[in-house]
């Protein structure tokens, strides 16, 4: 289990885990979802049996990444061109994890991984996506809240649990 700057590119994924676009701390860190953020995301991780951690990975090989490499300057959103921009990277990762199921965690992650095949429809509000298996670069994605969505607004944890509940069954059919 590893953030994407690892050296683990060379392997598979069961989980590809796709962020919006990097924050101070996050790019001070090297690495996706720090603070309460990551905390949240790491109990959410252990609640579906995964990990993060490479010292203590679950049965299932686990990547985290942003969909924008880059953090935008002014603490702004990203650009839809910023998006754009680092599409090819996130592909090239796809292509070479070859991951499992695809989860999209914010509003920008979800643009970056679906516009290619929802075009404008990629652009929709978050709760429109969510709930459902889309499909992007051949692996199925499942969109859900940021976990800095998820702190401000605790009573949607119940609809981006059954969200990963919806990913789990992608990867571990009943």
């Amino acid at each position: 289990s590893s953030d994407v700057c690892s050296s683990d590119l060379g392997q598979t994924a069961d989980w590809l885990i796709v962020g919006d676009a990097p924050t101070d701390a996050e790019d001070l860190a090297g690495h996706a979802f720090v603070g309460d953020e990551g905390v949240l995301l790491d109990a959410m991780l252990q609640a579906m049996g995964l990990s993060r951690q490479a010292k203590h990975p679950g049965p299932e090989h686990t990547v985290v990444t942003s969909a924008v490499k880059c953090h935008p300057h002014d603490n702004r959103n990203p650009s839809a061109e910023e998006i754009a921009h680092c599409h090819a990277f996130l592909q090239r990762q796809i292509e070479l994890l070859q991951p499992k199921v695809i989860l999209a965690l914010g509003r920008f992650a979800a643009q970056a991984l679906l516009t290619p095949s929802l075009g404008e429809g990629a652009s929709q509000p978050l709760g429109k996506l969510r709930g459902q298996v889309h499909q992007a670069h051949g692996r199925p994605v499942v969109v859900s809240y940021h976990p800095t969505y998820l702190l401000r607004t605790p009573s949607d944890k119940a609809k981006a649990w059954a969200d990963l509940c919806l990913a789990m069954q992608q990867v571990r059919p009943a």
